[in-house]
């Protein structure tokens, strides 16, 4: 269905508003999830359907636990992943801009931070080399095995051009949660190889898959990339966990580099970036390829294609499970 997207936004708000949270934190999660919607990225309104991710009642005032002028360390108080991701991706950007380098470690979040990209992005657009990652719940295997342990555990980068910044955004897993949770809403399967369900047998069945545990990507390779943000976002940052060693919060870490500490200046650091992009762009294609892309290109470009359009493609029962979360908001003003 092709919806007008200022009636996506204004039901995404009320469906967000339904979920509990304040005002100002409903326009930060808004900003995100429609940073995914409209450059085609799974981390979109899909995540405010079936239970949703409603705001913790118990949730306090994010704090300082400890900091120096490079870096910080925040106690996210179970607020809501990506209102701790955002605050800690600020605090970095202010730190690399009066010192050079910032990096900020969360833990007590207590839900997923969303597109990460989007985080990176605010990084490249300030001028700065950005990198992010998030530790995520026990949802995929360790290779070798078909039980649950790592997150999807993603991660970005941003690096600033002299045009559009190269963010690169991707989970460690061979498919994102979101996106078998997307196949389940839809009625369709999952892509082969991607899964496991609970007995250790590969699925296509995204109820199954649900159920059992992600491959990582690129077998060994992806699995050891995963386990690095798993040391990165619960060793470092002290992300908390239960009796039994399982995650009982998301840990993520963020930070942020001026291109000056190295490159002789801010704008011929840019100039070599696009240059060198360019000249990707020129590479000898392999029959069948049309174009060469680099990372964050196609989201952009699904952007572009979104804002002149003025509406966003959304499959019809998505459509109407997403109004039916917004009515609930409604049904409580």
């Amino acid at each position: 269905m092709q919806i007008p997207l200022e009636q996506v936004r204004e039901v995404t708000r009320r469906a967000i508003e339904a979920q509990g949270f304040t005002v100002e934190d409903s326009e930060i999660i808004l900003d995100i999830i429609l940073y995914a919607q409209c450059r085609g990225n799974n981390q979109n309104v899909i995540k405010l359907l079936g239970a949703g991710m409603p705001a913790n009642p118990d949730a306090g005032e994010i704090t300082l636990l400890k900091e120096t002028k490079l870096s910080a360390l925040l106690d996210g108080a179970w607020n809501q992943g990506m209102v701790v991701l955002k605050r800690a991706t600020e605090i970095a950007i202010a730190k690399a801009a009066a010192h050079g380098f910032g990096i900020v470690g969360s833990r007590g979040s207590n839900s997923p931070t969303g597109a990460i990209g989007y985080y990176a992005r605010m990084m490249a657009d300030a001028g700065l080399i950005g990198f992010v990652c998030s530790g995520s719940p026990e949802l995929m295997a360790m290779h070798g095995s078909y039980e649950p342990f790592l997150g999807t555990n993603p991660l970005a980068l941003g690096i600033p051009t002299a045009a559009e910044p190269i963010v690169l955004d991707m989970a460690t897993a061979a498919i994102a949660w979101y996106g078998i949770h997307l196949a389940h809403a839809e009625g369709a399967a999952i892509p082969p190889g991607v899964a496991y369900d609970k007995s250790g047998q590969l699925t296509i069945d995204p109820a199954a898959a649900l159920g059992g545990a992600i491959k990582a990507f690129g077998g060994y390779k992806g699995a050891a990339l995963a386990l690095i943000v798993e040391l990165l976002t619960r060793s470092l940052v002290g992300a908390r966990r239960k009796e039994d060693g399982s995650k009982l919060d998301w840990g993520n870490l963020v930070f942020a580099i001026d291109p000056e500490l190295l490159a002789d200046d801010a704008e011929s650091f840019r100039t070599a970036t696009s240059d060198l992009i360019r000249r990707v762009k020129q590479l000898k294609r392999l029959p069948g390829t049309e174009e060469i892309l680099v990372p964050g290109e196609r989201g952009d470009r699904h952007y572009q294609q979104v804002m002149a359009a003025g509406f966003i493609e959304l499959d019809e029962q998505i459509w109407r499970d997403l109004q039916a979360v917004a009515r609930l908001a409604d049904n409580t003003n």
